[in-house]
């Protein structure tokens, strides 16, 4: 009895840690940094992330997902993958 107590509360912190650490559904791409873009940005890496900022930080906010296409290494089909997750003021 103790052991399988002891297995169902290993399992919960498992869970729950799991939920703390998941990542955002969206992510505001006008202010968010490169790691957390990466997050939550399907079939964007840091490299890329990274690109996203420093875009950002060279020519001001993006006005529209779709913009993001304007950064070397994203193209339109990435922000089509990612347009429900894309956010441009919080």
């Amino acid at each position: 009895m103790l052991i399988r107590l002891l297995q169902v509360a290993a399992l919960l912190g498992l869970l729950l840690t799991q939920a703390v650490h998941a990542a955002p559904d969206s992510v505001n791409v006008n202010t968010a940094d490169a790691e957390l873009i990466a997050e939550v940005l399907d079939g964007v890496g840091m490299s890329r992330a990274q690109a996203i900022v420093d875009y950002r930080e060279n020519n001001g906010d993006f006005a529209d997902a779709y913009d993001l296409a304007n950064v070397k290494g994203i193209g339109d089909r990435t922000v089509e993958l990612n347009v429900e997750k894309i956010k441009l003021r919080d």
